[in-house]
């Protein structure tokens, strides 16, 4: 009695699961997708998950764990509004082994993908505007670049809107910045408080370097505001370009500076300072009272205060700007 019970359960669990699927105009697995299936927003996926499933090589049924498998949402897209509605790929071709390619192919497998403009494309129908504003003519858009290049859909944990694994992403291209975090002095990317999209936008910017202000100036500001200013004496190098001197993504100076004092001073204060000669002819640290270089191993001279005293900043320490009334050199 207690098997016959069982089995009738069974039977009964198996028809409402039916009726629910006709109720839901959910295909068969056995059968071909109906119209209905096809038409239904919701379900439209059951069209493609009935073929593609957990045994795919590349995870695909963990996209149901992003945002873009939250049924919940009318916003959601299927796999249609995305791949295309694909209908010679799924009605199949007799004469030929292999189905046809789906409208769009994303990334490089059975079948080749799709032009990058047409991939970025399909992307762009809803995550249009705001950041995503300037990526046409931007440089990634311009050296051939898709969106799905850097963006993983189907997988739960996109690495590129991670911050701990973003630049490693970034990296993958970007080579010679890896190389420069990896310098003495650098920000601090290794530890996961700055990641590349603090400081630029790769969807495309109004500024260079796809950064996400206008100028490098306004994109330093927004972490080192005391530099910022305004200062009664000002440098003028802070008020045009902060890459004048530092190099952003990694230096062996330190801090992040592209060379050492007075070298980097010396790019534009290329005069005499305190000395009785040009710097430029006097860089071997030796210089005569008379004419020219004249002096020898038994008589050796003054040597310029620019090579001898070697760090600038020694005196002029208010280097991005100075608000003492006696600060006109930059002095404290």
């Amino acid at each position: 009695m207690k098997i016959l019970m069982k089995l009738m359960a069974v039977v009964a669990l198996l028809a409402g699961s039916a009726a629910y699927a006709a109720d839901q105009n959910l295909p068969d697995i056995g059968a071909a997708p109906t119209a209905a299936a096809t038409a239904a927003p919701a379900n439209r996926d059951a069209v493609c998950t009935r073929c593609h499933d957990e045994s795919e090589t590349k995870p695909l049924l963990s996209i149901y764990q992003t945002k873009h498998g939250v049924k919940g949402d009318s916003r959601t897209p299927s796999c249609q509004a995305c791949h295309g509605e694909s209908a010679a790929h799924l009605k199949g071709d007799p004469k030929s082994q292999q189905r046809p390619r789906p409208d769009v192919v994303f990334n490089k497998g059975v079948y080749s993908p799709n032009e990058n403009g047409e991939r970025a494309a399909q992307c762009l129908t809803c995550h249009k505007g705001a950041k995503r504003a300037e990526w046409e003519g931007s440089q990634h858009q311009a050296n051939g670049m898709a969106c799905n290049d850097c963006h993983k859909i189907h997988q739960p944990v996109d690495k590129v809107r991670n911050r701990p694994t973003q630049p490693e992403v970034c990296f993958t291209c970007h080579k010679e910045q890896r190389a420069d975090t990896h310098k003495i002095s650098t920000h601090p990317i290794d530890a996961g408080k700055v990641v590349c999209s603090d400081c630029h936008n790769p969807h495309g910017s109004v500024g260079p370097k796809l950064l996400k202000k206008n100028t490098v100036r306004e994109t330093c500001f927004t972490c080192h505001a005391e530099k910022r200013g305004p200062f009664l004496w000002e440098h003028q190098p802070v008020s045009e370009d902060c890459t004048i001197c530092h190099t952003p993504h990694g230096s062996n100076l330190t801090p992040l500076l592209k060379s050492r004092a007075p070298f980097l001073c010396d790019d534009c204060h290329d005069g005499p300072h305190n000395s009785q000669a040009n710097y430029g002819p006097n860089v071997g640290g030796i210089q005569s009272s008379g004419s020219g270089l004249t002096a020898t191993a038994s008589s050796p001279k003054s040597p310029s205060s620019s090579a001898a005293g070697r760090a600038c900043m020694n005196c002029h320490v208010m280097v991005h700007g100075s608000n003492s009334p006696a600060g006109a050199f930059l002095q404290r």
